[in-house]
């Protein structure tokens, strides 16, 4: 490949139609080669059962005539999936793939991870459901496992089913705690899209022309590389941005300039004293967006200066997933008054929490008798137990550091490589990989470009998923069992995509 980087070095600094020639004979010799052919997968030493269900024409006519009619399906041709061992994934027709989105960030641990299964089978057979109104020791085995991974004084937990209803109750928290109506999310934030949480989310799709979320406000999005201030020693991450500036280690000349912008927003959009402030460690849908180091540990004091509570919205970025720390606010070194949870605290099971201190959950009973039927099930609570054994038996939070790492490293080369990678991001096995027409411009590349990439890293056996205000990141984040020669395979399924890419515009433009 160093033919390649040695040639696209050299025709940056050329008249466009020269480029263009250059481009095009140089990508009919990679055919020649076969430089971008498909890369071979790893082993694998699961065989799928023969999928024996409805056929894929009726899946599709079924999903037409009676499911939401919102076009949520990545692919032109919809992905009919069967069966999950680990990593991987296999459709309907036998076909294997590296899972590297893991359900939008939710399998920790790996698709029907075999000790996780044990242990769903053995509370099937013993019991499935009691309500709070009944006690049944799981959930306080639980209760006690995942509390005593949190620092004093967060030591109350609420248990619900979803990220969205667990941001919706802290919202109801911050409120009956402070007493106050107004609450502040960052702009490119998602925190659900309940009626109450869709205030806090600040990402276009998701916002409605009808009231919802009422008393919420957003703030400026401190992004090193999208916003108007960042460059390469800003952010807690192995791989910096390429955009330049001055700051000195200790004193970061975004991160003041930030927060700046959300102090206007203080003294202006809010009332004296507020709710609160949620914030993601890393911003998760908005194409993991890493902010300024020190940014949130100042923004925590503002807000309590005004009264308000802090919250941590670890529904992407908890659970070991950010290598370091198993919980995103401790990269900050920052230390909130309420958590949320949810995703890959339960590898794919249907259950979230929020821990809270006890004064602000004090506060909360207070105003009003709060109960859910589902929350703390015998069932989600067994599965919780045993995904926090599997992550500190089997080291998976020191997997996400290391082979997050290598993984960050290896697609930073690509950025080098590629003038269409504008960015790549991220900690642990949280990663993000920002396409763009050019680096000097940033601008967003074309949908239909991204959509292209996107469709043969699938066909060639590779799962990512999209985010960012205008669909323009890969969001990379696998279960954390991942291994490196499952990375050696996605960075070159991704580096064969984005040839073949180059390939389409170089045809193109000759």
């Amino acid at each position: 490949m160093r033919v390649r980087n040695s040639l696209v070095a050299r025709v940056r600094g050329r008249p466009q139609s020269a480029m263009s020639r250059t481009y095009s004979a140089f990508w009919t010799s990679v055919t020649k080669l076969g430089l971008h052919t498909k890369p071979r997968m790893p082993p694998c030493d699961f065989t799928p059962e023969k999928y024996q269900s409805l056929a894929y024409d009726r899946v599709l006519e079924v999903h037409r005539l009676h499911l939401p009619p919102v076009p949520t399906a990545y692919f032109p041709k919809p992905l009919l999936l069967h069966q999950g061992h680990m990593e991987w994934l296999f459709d309907h027709e036998g076909n294997r793939y590296l899972d590297c989105f893991s359900g939008i960030v939710t399998v920790s641990v790996g698709h029907c991870h075999p000790k996780v299964n044990a242990v769903a089978q053995k509370q099937l057979g013993r019991l499935w459901h009691t309500s709070a109104l009944f006690f049944h020791s799981p959930t306080h085995e639980f209760a006690e496992k995942l509390l005593a991974l949190l620092p004093e004084p967060l030591k109350v937990i609420f248990f619900v089913n979803s990220g969205s209803e667990a941001n919706d109750l802290a919202m109801l928290m911050a409120r009956a705690h402070t007493n106050r109506t107004d609450l502040i999310s960052f702009r490119g934030a998602y925190h659900g899209c309940s009626p109450y949480t869709l205030g806090l989310t600040n990402v276009g799709p998701f916002r409605m022309e009808l009231p919802s979320g009422l008393g919420c406000q957003s703030t400026m999005c401190p992004d090193v590389f999208r916003g108007p201030w960042g460059g390469s020693h800003c952010r807690d991450s192995p791989v910096q941005t390429i955009r330049k500036c001055s700051c000195a280690p200790d004193c970061c000349q975004a991160r003041d300039q930030y927060i700046e912008q959300f102090k206007d927003t203080l003294n202006t959009s809010v009332a004296k004293s507020i709710a609160g402030f949620f914030a993601e460690p890393i911003q998760g849908v908005n194409g993991v967006v890493q902010y300024p180091k020190g940014f949130l540990k100042e923004a925590f004091k503002l807000v309590r200066e005004r009264e308000g509570v802090c919250i941590a919205d670890e529904v992407q970025t908890g659970f070991g997933r950010l290598g370091s720390h198993f919980w995103g606010f401790q990269t900050h070194d920052i230390l909130p008054d309420i958590v949320t949870m949810a995703k890959g605290i339960g590898n794919g099971f249907p259950m979230a929490a929020v821990v809270t201190t006890p004064e602000i959950a004090k506060s909360l009973a207070k105003c009003m008798y709060h109960f859910n039927t589902f929350g703390g099930s015998p069932m989600a609570c067994a599965i919780g137990s045993a995904v926090l054994e599997v992550i500190k038996e089997e080291n998976l939070q020191e997997n996400s550091q290391e082979v997050g790492t290598y993984m960050l490293q290896k697609l930073a080369e690509l950025r080098d490589e590629f003038e269409i990678v504008g960015d790549v991001r991220g900690k642990g096995l949280m990663i993000g990989i920002e396409m763009v027409k050019d680096k000097m411009g940033r601008q967003p590349l074309p949908q239909e470009e991204v959509n292209q990439i996107h469709e043969d890293c699938k066909r060639m056996g590779l799962i990512i998923g999209r985010g960012g205000i205008f669909a323009q990141t890969f969001r990379i984040a696998p279960s954390m069992c991942i291994t490196k020669p499952d990375v050696h395979f996605a960075v070159e399924v991704f580096r064969s995509a984005l040839i073949q890419h180059m390939e389409r515009r170089a045809q193109q433009n000759s």
